[in-house]
């Protein structure tokens, strides 16, 4: 396996996951299958990898949130460019996290596989009301919030914290220098427990299969349906209906210019590794100015994610009908708030949206355990969200663009029969 791009890795950890769970299914009774391959080895990694995502929860979204706040620059001097692009950007989530939710409850993947009550480990909190959701949104003590993980505090903090920063300028730059420092090894700490993901995944879809059988294959290829689905519809119909909606520009000219960067997402499952060729193409194949494309876009990669919001939105559902338990209208509107907030702290790596999920699932009082269910298969629907993360990114910086006159529409209905005008590398 030396030398093997993580995804492969996890791909052929799934793999081998179904192929074992499903070949100690039949003996699911007998005591070293039970007690020691599953109850013990399958337990313990899979439980391990999922203990140490949630450690990195609280300060990922801290830490992000409120350097992607700070890192918007003067607010003054953004003025009408902020406020456009920062609105498209929360609009669109929420449009996106609603899309998602209409899918799940539609389509029912969790139908397909349901828990039984000796199988249900986790007993579900009550969650609260709406409205006291929105009251205790504001912490009255930032450490108590984040010592309990009440996540919407922590964000309430951080935006405020972010903010402040901003408006304080150049006497903030050593707090901001040291986040940055901070977010660093933070987002190593990530890189490095994504490291033995392959050995969590396969411990994690090799007991659900070895429990289950081939009940949650039907199951989870219901759910990964309905978050391709759901993407696909907020990219063609959302996306570039705003866009012809607002600039009269061609969406199938949209998805000729935009390819390369498309490309390198799919690939690289990271909003920012692909920043500098979505940059490039912004300039070069969709007749974006440069300063304006080196804002719009930069901040898109912190604070858009429609794509992570979309999987939030079917996880929650999926995971709520695999258990039994009703979400109401007010539940829904909590998981679209929280949603839709949370994906401004969503760092633009490869994983963490898995981290942002489990935020959701407390706010509606559901087991965070279940995301070990979705795991397996969330490294390629991560490739396929990036790729929907960015697009937004561009749509909004065409749209903006088009209404600051900051647009060249003859660069944009250019001919690109290649692209070597695009920086690969």
């Amino acid at each position: 396996m030396k030398g093997t791009s993580l995804t492969k890795k996890i791909l052929i950890a799934m793999l081998l996951g179904v192929i074992v769970g499903l070949i100690l299914n039949p003996f699911g009774e007998n005591v070293i299958v039970k007690d020691y391959v599953v109850g013990f080895g399958f337990v313990l990694f899979g439980s391990v990898f999922i203990a140490l995502i949630k450690m990195m929860v609280v300060p990922l979204v801290f830490v992000s949130l409120t350097l992607g706040a700070a890192q918007m620059g003067d607010i003054k001097k953004l003025g009408r460019i902020g406020g456009k692009t920062v609105g498209f950007y929360l609009l669109t989530t929420a449009i996106a996290i609603t899309i998602a939710i209409i899918v799940g409850t539609i389509v029912k993947p969790g139908s397909f596989m349901q828990m039984t009550a000796q199988e249900m480990t986790y007993e579900a909190a009550e969650s609260p009301d709406f409205v006291n959701v929105l009251i205790n949104m504001v912490p009255t003590n930032p450490i108590d919030a984040m010592a309990k993980g009440n996540m919407l505090q922590i964000i309430i903090f951080a935006l405020l914290t972010g903010t402040a920063i901003t408006i304080i300028g150049e006497k903030a730059k050593l707090v901001k220098d040291l986040l940055e420092q901070v977010n660093e090894v933070i987002l190593q700490m990530v890189m490095l427990i994504m490291k033995f993901a392959p050995y969590g995944v396969f411990a994690l879809v090799g007991k659900t299969m070895a429990t289950f059988g081939f009940d949650a294959i039907g199951s989870l290829l219901a759910y990964m349906l309905c978050v391709l689905g759901a993407l696909v519809i907020h990219g063609v119909l959302t996306y570039q209906g705003l866009l012809y909606a607002t600039t009269k520009l061609s969406p199938i000219q949209f998805f000729k210019n935009f390819a390369p960067a498309m490309a390198v997402a799919f690939s690289t499952s990271s909003s920012n590794a692909t920043l500098p060729v979505t940059i490039e193409t912004a300039e070069k194949r969709l007749g974006v100015k440069k300063e304006l494309a080196s804002f719009t876009l930069p901040l898109g990669a912190t604070i858009n994610m429609d794509g992570t919001a979309i999987m939030q939105g079917v996880a929650t559902v999926f995971i709520a009908q695999l258990y039994g338990i009703p979400l109401g209208i007010g539940d829904f509107a909590t998981v679209i708030l929280t949603a839709t907030i949370a994906s401004i702290g969503t760092a633009g790596v490869p994983g963490v949206g898995l981290v942002m999920l489990s935020m959701v699932l407390v706010q509606v009082g559901l087991p965070v355990e279940a995301i070990g269910l979705i795991l397996g298969i969330d490294r390629i629907l991560d490739m396929c969200r990036t790729v929907i993360n960015i697009t937004g990114d561009a749509v909004c910086t065409l749209i903006v663009a088009k209404t600051e006159n900051e647009f060249d529409e003859e660069v944009y209905y250019a001919p690109n029969e290649l692209d070597s005008d695009v920086e690969m590398a």
